[in-house]
Order: C-alpha cells, then sequence, then structure tokens
C-alpha cells in the first residue's frame, strides 16, 4: 500500500472477491444460518479460487500475500452479505502463528489444508472467569514424559464443530503457551452455547480432562509467553476490523438503496437531510475505519508490531462503532420495513452489537490506546 492507495493487485483481489460474494449474497447465508447448514459451498469455492489460503506462505500452497490480502478477502465477502467468521480464526490467527512460529514439519502438515481449504482450525483463548484478563488463564498444560497433558476450560469459542483442531491457549508453569488439540482427542468435549446471532457458525463451551497430547503439538517455544500469543491477535483485530467494515458497507449499501426508492409526499426520502445527513456521517466513519484497518495491516506487514498493534485496537474499535450505527440507521431508513426479515437488517442487529464485545471489547480496547497512545496511568 503507497500513499493510502490500496496496489493494483489488492483492488483486483477485491473486485473477484466481490463477484463471488454476489453469487451468493445474504439470502444464500441467511438461508444457511436458518436451516442450521454452513457455508461450505462459499467456503470450497472461497479455497479453490485461492482466496482463503492468500495470506499462507507460497511454498505450502498458499498464495505469499499479508494479512490485509486476507482482511481484503472478508471485507468483501462481508460487504456481499456473506460474512465468514471463521476467516477470522482460522487462516488469520492459527495460521499466522503456525506460519510464524512452528517447525518445517508441522507447517508442512497443517498449512497446506488452510490454503486448500480442507482443514478447519479454531482459537481457544477465552475462559469463563478470566473473561478480557489474559493473564488470568486457568488452563494448564504439564509434561509426561515426552507428552504433555492438558486440563481446563474455553467458552465461547467459535465453529469447533467444524475444525479437526483448537488451538488451545494453556500455561505452563506461569507463561501462556500454545497446543494444537485435535477435537477428537479423548477428554475433549464441547457444549453448543445457544445464541441470538443469526449466523451459520455456532458457539462452544470446551473441557479438556487430562488430553493427552505429542510432544509435538507445542507450537513454538513453550517459555515465548505472551509476545508469541499476542502475534496471532493483531491480525485478529485487523480481521474483525475488516469483517464489521464489509457488514457496515452492507448495511448502508440496502439504506441508501431504499433512500433512493422509497418515495414519500411526492419526493424520495433519500432527499430528506433528516435522512441523508446520516447516511453520508455513516460513509465518512466508514471509510474512516477502513483506512485504520489498513493502516493496521501494512504495519503488521512491516513488521512494525508495536505500532501494528495499536493501529488495530484502534480500527477493532472504530470498525465496531460504525457497524452499529449502520445497522440501527439502516433499520431506521427503512422504518418497520427494517424489522421485517424479508428486508435482511433486523437480523443482523445481534451480529453488528457483537463486533462491539469479540475479539476484544470495545473498553478493551479503549483502554490499551489510553495506556499506550495516550500515556495514562494503568486502569486494571
Amino acid at each position: 500500500m503507497t500513499a493510502f492507495v490500496e496496489s493494483e493487485e489488492r483492488r483486483e483481489l477485491r473486485d473477484a472477491v466481490a463477484r463471488l460474494g454476489r453469487k451468493y449474497g445474504e439470502d444464500y447465508f441467511y438461508a444457511a444460518a436458518r436451516d442450521g447448514r454452513k457455508t461450505t459451498e462459499l467456503w470450497q469455492e472461497a479455497a479453490a479460487l485461492g482466496y482463503l489460503g492468500v495470506s499462507i506462505p507460497e511454498e505450502y500452497g498458499g498464495g505469499g500475500g499479508e494479512i490485509g490480502d486476507l482482511a481484503a478477502v472478508l471485507e468483501e465477502l462481508a460487504t456481499a452479505g456473506c460474512p465468514l467468521l471463521l476467516m477470522v480464526v482460522s487462516p488469520a490467527i492459527v495460521g499466522t502463528v503456525i506460519a510464524r512460529f512452528g517447525t518445517a514439519e508441522q507447517k508442512q502438515r497443517w498449512l497446506p489444508g488452510l490454503a486448500r481449504g480442507t482443514a478447519t482450525y479454531v482459537f481457544g483463548i477465552t475462559e469463563p472467569d478470566a473473561g478480557s484478563n489474559t493473564h488470568q488463564i486457568a488452563t494448564q498444560a504439564r509434561r509426561d514424559g515426552d507428552d504433555w497433558i492438558v486440563s481446563g476450560s474455553k467458552t465461547y469459542i467459535s465453529g469447533v464443530d467444524e475444525a479437526s483442531h483448537v488451538l488451545i491457549v494453556a500455561r505452563v508453569g506461569g507463561r501462556p503457551s500454545l497446543f494444537m488439540v485435535p477435537t477428537d482427542a479423548p477428554g475433549f468435549t464441547h457444549r453448543k452455547i445457544d445464541m441470538g446471532l443469526v449466523a451459520p457458525e455456532d458457539q462452544f463451551t470446551l473441557f479438556l480432562d487430562d488430553v493427552r497430547l505429542p510432544a509435538d503439538a507445542l507450537i513454538g517455544s513453550e517459555e515465548a509467553g505472551f509476545d508469541q500469543l499476542f502475534a496471532g491477535l493483531n491480525p485478529e483485530r485487523i480481521m474483525a476490523a475488516s469483517s464489521a467494515t464489509g457488514m457496515a458497507r452492507w448495511a448502508l449499501r440496502k439504506a441508501v438503496a431504499y433512500a433512493g426508492e422509497r418515495a414519500v409526499w411526492g419526493v424520495p426520502i433519500g432527499a430528506h437531510q433528516a435522512i441523508s445527513h446520516p447516511l453520508a456521517k455513516l460513509h465518512i466513519e466508514i471509510e474512516a475505519a477502513r483506512l485504520l484497518t489498513q493502516k493496521a495491516a501494512a504495519l503488521h506487514a512491516a513488521g512494525e508490531l508495536k505500532a501494528a498493534g495499536e493501529a488495530a485496537n484502534m480500527a477493532k474499535y472504530a470498525a465496531g462503532e460504525a457497524v452499529c450505527a449502520a445497522v440501527d440507521q439502516a433499520i431506521q431508513t427503512h422504518g418497520g420495513n427494517g424489522l421485517a426479515t424479508e428486508y435482511g437488517l433486523v437480523q443482523a442487529l445481534a451480529t453488528s452489537r457483537l463486533t462491539r464485545m469479540a475479539p476484544v471489547s470495545r473498553e478493551m480496547a479503549l483502554n490499551f490506546v489510553a495506556q499506550f497512545s495516550l500515556g495514562l496511568p494503568r486502569s486494571y
């Protein structure tokens, strides 16, 4: 990216993904959610076209791109009405961590499947009693000969029913370490959480009861601690921001189309400033969030991880605020029709609200900015 203009290659990628997204669209996405199906067809076609593996190194079957390329893919799919949540965790978090810290054998074992779309991995960090305090993670891993024994629990973990492995954050002594845990391992169980989200992906609570893992289930070094953990969290925030800005663009597009067509008192309602000004304000806020997200991705690709962390938290905050405002204003623009399921907006209310809480709450993002950007005293 140069002078805040994406490369021609990135723009061409966006155009191609947008065409794929329109092929499926919100009707496909909502039908899958309503019927209890997964978006398998879209996932597999996106993989076959190279979009899911765009940030995986070329030697493992990927496109050799960066997190900004993968974020662009997710944003355009979300703009088409198909925000694929598992893109945030499978290729972005897990793929990034393995590509950066895995051994040559681990990379060869786990990355090609991500690039082909034949493998899905999810991420397990959140715990019932730890909340946003990563330092309070209680899941433990201990050595038993050459093996590892992992015990603990995780909650609000996305897509476990679609994954072959979960990248689990567990403590070895006092430091967090990362383990690839098969979802069919003895002692590993999961329970679905009933949610009000209209989405094909489900949320789960996980239970690890003395799960035995081989030595090479450990990714990277057991001494790496938070440095290794947070290497996957910047991509997570960048991807979450991209999904949110894509959904905001989707909601704004629907509102603008309706405001241009719906005529009351002889003119389209979009002619009235009470309608047009909130939509114009949203457009500005969405574009600002997109620029922050692109900045975060560019800094991450340049290896400026501290600056990328600051930008990623700001992008995630801005995008979450923008999508909540966009969905709310789109519903208001539609009037009573905004609450009719056929218009596709009311279904997005809970999902847009989720962006303020996950993968990091807006309060924790503000804490980060207050402490690291402004130099204010630590509040927690």
